[in-house]
C-alpha cells in the first residue's frame, strides 16, 4: 500500500527530520518526501499504514499534512 501526502515542507533538514521521527514511531513503513514537486509530496509506503496518526502527527509538529486520494 502507497499513501500520498501534500505537506508544506520545503526544506531537505525538517524533511529528514520529519522521517527520523516517523521512522521512530512507525519503524515498518518506508518515508519519503519529494520537495521537488508542487505539492511537497510525503510518500508512505507499508503493508499497514496509520494515515490519520501520520497526518496528525505532522499537524502537531506545525506542518500541514494532508492525505492525498
Amino acid at each position: 500500500m502507497v499513501e500520498i501526502f501534500k505537506t508544506d515542507i520545503t526544506s531537505k533538514e525538517e524533511a529528514a527530520k520529519i522521517i527520523c521521527l516517523l521512522q521512530s514511531l512507525f519503524p515498518s513503513p518506508k518515508f519519503n518526501f519529494d520537495l521537488k514537486d508542487i505539492d511537497n509530496i510525503l510518500r508512505v509506503e507499508g503493508e499497514y499504514l496509520n494515515v490519520e496518526a501520520i497526518a496528525s502527527l505532522l499537524n502537531e509538529k506545525g506542518f500541514e499534512c494532508l492525505l492525498l486520494e
